[in-house]
């Protein structure tokens, strides 16, 4: 639930950004819209440089594998990250699905506005942008409302019934147009919203010590996006040179091939019970809370402390006597 609430405000952005675009890129002639796209870019260029800066200079405190693995087995989570990481299928299992569904999700973001100006008759470029804003304004609600669901529901269940949604609702933008179809693409973005970070926290459950590197797996299939959209793409041109002016729409049996191959492993965390087990396998945790050295050489539970990991537990031992007494043996 938390990474989607941090993943929520991420779809603000993502609503600011067509309205400005409609401005910036398509009210111009292509030689001042070509000027602006380069500032543009530039000026995000150096906001990003400026961002990975302040946060390679931030005093955050790295995470170790072993808190990882300490963390899991308190929490009864530890799946089978005992095995080697090169057997952790299921992780590997949702980094493909992420590739597939971020494909796709790219995809038809990327084509919504060639997909409503060749729809939908009359409609400028700027017009699409601003539909495109739309959209992405269902896609923000889309992630709020998913974690709204959350509380109520299992994220699993959740997940599922929101990627089955893109998958039915691409089906109908294939072929309709005007309105309805945009409308279809409409409710296919509130739908993708709560699938890339679901399948992120879904993925690296149970991994303990491989937390780290796997969860880095599962984010590398972000790479879809630079794949699926040419394909898409290419699609759409095949069907125009037959004669089809609208050829994206029908080019969005692409996106949808993926989205479904996605769905797969929505369906496996659900009713697989290798994959169920290990999301469901969450029990309660005293980290944070006692620490059991503490207790035995205190004669008891003491309300101000801590339990962490044993390393950091002998750490602070050595490093603060004030905070943990020596023995009186020692």
């Amino acid at each position: 639930m938390r990474i989607n609430f941090s993943q929520a405000f991420n779809g603000v952005g993502t609503v600011i950004a067509p309205v400005l675009g409609s401005y910036v890129f398509f009210n111009f002639s292509d030689q001042h819209a070509l000027a602006n796209v380069q500032w543009v870019y530039l000026s995000i260029a150096v906001f990003v440089l400026l961002l990975a800066t302040v946060f390679f200079f931030a005093d955050i405190p790295e995470i170790t594998d072993a808190d990882m693995e300490f963390q899991a087995q308190e929490t009864h989570a530890g799946g089978e990250a005992e095995k080697p990481f090169w057997k952790q299928w299921k992780l590997f299992h949702a980094a493909f699905a992420q590739f597939c569904y971020t494909g796709a999700q790219v995809a038809v973001a990327s084509f919504f506005i060639n997909y409503t100006v060749g729809t939908r008759p009359g409609t400028s470029d700027s017009a699409a942008a601003k539909f495109f804003a739309g959209a992405q304004a269902a896609f923000a609600v889309g992630r709020f409302a998913g974690l709204g669901l959350m509380n109520y529901m299992r994220p699993r269940w959740v997940f599922l019934t929101f990627i089955l949604g893109c998958v039915v609702f691409l089906i109908p933008s294939i072929t309709e147009r005007g309105n309805t179809g945009m409308s279809m693409l409409y409710v296919v973005l509130f739908f993708e919203s709560i699938c890339f970070p679901t399948i992120v926290a879904l993925g690296m459950r149970g991994l303990g010590r491989h937390t780290k590197r796997g969860s880095g797996y599962i984010v590398a299939g972000v790479v879809g996006g630079a794949c699926v959209p040419p394909a898409t793409g290419a699609a759409g041109d095949y069907f125009k040179s037959q004669g089809h002016a609208d050829g994206t729409g029908y080019a969005m049996f692409v996106p949808l091939i993926f989205m479904a191959v996605a769905s797969i492993y929505a369906f496996c965390v659900n009713f697989v019970p290798a994959y169920k087990d290990v999301v469901d396998a969450l029990g309660d945790a005293d980290i944070g809370i006692v620490n059991a050295a503490g207790d035995e050489e205190n004669g008891g539970s003491s309300p101000n402390s801590e339990k962490t990991h044993p390393q950091h537990r002998n750490k602070a031992h050595d490093a603060d006597a004030i905070v943990v007494p020596a023995s009186r043996d020692s």
